[in-house]
């Protein structure tokens, strides 16, 4: 009975954990590298890139769930806790993904830009037909490992009530107090879902080789 029932609470907290996961992580990429591009570039808009990966790079990932689980009531905005969570995630890990992807485009080689005027591209086109492209390239292992970050760091879910399944173990040792075997499990529900992460960046990053 004990094994029955950890295991069907179990796969629900990883169905809950998954969703915030395949919520977050391709906008918090998204969104990141949409940051990491305005930051790269000159201007008021530079400015505010910055300064938003500062501020949210500057504290806590639990302390942005509390401002916006806890902190937005005062303005009338009532956010479920998976709400809660997910745009937590989601502006922790596009402000140091944005600083991965500005870095990448930063390191790009000037003498390309040279040969793409001398073919005629204008800055536009360079940009994004030169410049970004490599820079996806360069910065996948550093995003591969945000989003690996974001699969552990997902258990701060349960702070604000989230039913992910760091919150279910915990919840089900509270009851049966067999900590061996619950975490143990727990570890390899985390140790999958890594390497599943992994995986599936390595063959992104070896579809997007240049040959």
């Amino acid at each position: 009975m004990f094994w029955y029932d950890l295991a069907s609470s179990l796969l629900v907290g990883t169905m809950n954990t998954l969703e915030l996961l395949l919520i977050s992580a391709p906008l918090g990429a998204g969104l990141g590298i949409a940051i990491g591009i305005l930051g790269s570039r000159k201007g008021f808009l530079s400015i505010l890139a910055r300064a938003f990966s500062s501020i949210f790079r500057g504290f806590p990932l639990l302390v942005t769930l509390f401002i916006v689980f806890f902190g937005l009531t005062d303005f009338g905005i009532y956010l479920s806790p998976t709400a809660s969570a997910i745009i937590s995630f989601i502006l922790c890990s596009s402000a140091y993904i944005s600083e991965y992807f500005r870095g990448a485009i930063l390191s790009i080689d000037e003498g390309q830009s040279l040969a793409a005027k001398a073919i005629g591209m204008n800055e536009t086109q360079e940009f994004l037909h030169i410049i970004v492209p490599q820079a996806i390239r360069r910065a996948l292992p550093s995003i591969s490992n945000e989003i690996v970050y974001m699969v552990q760091y997902s258990s701060l879910a349960f702070a604000v009530g989230v039913q992910e399944v760091y919150s279910v173990a915990k919840s089900f040792n509270s009851l049966y107090f067999r900590p061996l075997e619950i975490f143990s499990i727990l570890a390899l529900i985390y140790l999958s879902m890594t390497a599943l992460v992994t995986l599936a960046f390595r063959k992104l990053t070896e579809r997007l080789r240049i040959p």
